[in-house]
């Protein structure tokens, strides 16, 4: 981080105060823009929430900067015990402040967005008209819609709701536009002779995209909790499992195909399967995001499981996991 001169007495308290700060570094006058101290540390990931509160409630935010990023590796005796000693499970901590980052940039209407939406909806209707099932489900890999939804639910649990209104804004302009590109598409393919359905009693291997059941929630509540998982515990791969078990664009491109073919009924049980999939996963983030500590000295739900049988918190058997500062 940079910080003015006359804030770094306290930033280097904050900093010593807090036992899971360690491998602190000061380099007095090297910055130049903003003018002043580098200060580097290396913060447990479960105290990085208590340290960035307290940093900000100092001005360094708008004096100097903070840099935050991850330390994958870390083979320091000084680094271990600063993870042992600061309070809370390294796994069940959320940095919020980088989920927020990650998050906002994931939810902002662009015209990148737009395009990976359109040409998921698109690979979804040729999916549907030709019925492809490995179509659709790269039609659902392809699809850009989880980085909204997630940031929806993240915008309600921290009452961000500027957020939250972007993300919906991305949503609600996003679907339309696409599935009208993918209408417009869709006649032309007809008109070319490229599709040639008569209804969708001939679609037997996508079928499943437009028939809303019980389990339609519940794979999206699953798979809803384990993308919010993927992004607080920085474990991506989880997210193309994530990708390919909701129906969220496969259920508009089939939507936009039956109302082409005049199969309004299925149409509407299309959107409604892709509503489904929206509001499950979006109930699934937040309660996910409830259920983990807020700060540094709260408890998750593991340890607090390990609270009500009696057993003392034990130490963590994975790597230490700091946030470097």
């Amino acid at each position: 981080m940079i910080s003015p001169p006359e804030s770094t007495d306290d930033v280097l308290s904050v900093l010593a105060a807090n036992p899971g700060a360690t491998h602190v570094t000061l380099a007095r006058g090297v910055a130049l823009e903003p003018a002043g101290d580098l200060i580097q540390a290396d913060v447990a990931r479960e105290a990085a929430n208590d340290v960035l509160e307290e940093l900000t409630a100092l001005g360094i935010c708008k004096t100097g900067g903070i840099t935050l990023g991850p330390v994958e590796t870390v083979l320091s005796e000084a680094g271990d015990r600063a993870v042992e000693e600061a309070p809370g499970d390294p796994t069940d901590a959320v940095v919020w402040e980088e989920l927020l980052a990650q998050v906002h940039e994931e939810s902002t209407l662009n015209s990148s967005f737009l395009a990976f939406l359109t040409i998921a909806c698109l690979l979804a209707a040729v999916g549907v008209a030709t019925d492809s099932p490995v179509t659709i489900v790269g039609a659902m890999v392809v699809g850009p819609e989880f980085g909204p939804l997630a940031a929806f639910a993240v915008g309600l649990v921290l009452r961000d709701f500027r957020l939250a209104r972007r993300s919906a804004l991305a949503l609600a302009i996003g679907f339309p536009v696409a599935m009208l590109v993918t209408l417009v598409a869709t006649l032309l393919w007809e008109q070319f002779g490229w599709i040639t359905l008569h209804g969708v009693e001939s679609i037997k291997n996508v079928d499943f995209i437009y028939e809303v059941g019980p389990f339609s929630l519940v794979v999206a509540l699953l798979a809803g909790a384990a993308g919010m998982l993927s992004l607080v515990t920085a474990k991506s791969a989880a997210l193309i499992g994530v990708f390919i078990s909701v129906t969220t664009v496969p259920a508009a491109g089939f939507a936009v195909v039956a109302a082409t073919l005049g199969e309004w009924h299925v149409a509407f049980m299309s959107a409604g399967q892709l509503a489904v999939n929206l509001a499950g996963i979006v109930i699934a983030g937040v309660i996910v995001l409830q259920l983990r500590p807020h700060a540094g000295k709260a408890a998750g739900p593991v340890e607090r499981f390990k609270h009500w049988l009696g057993m003392r918190a034990v130490g963590s058997t994975e790597p230490p996991r700091l946030s470097q500062r």
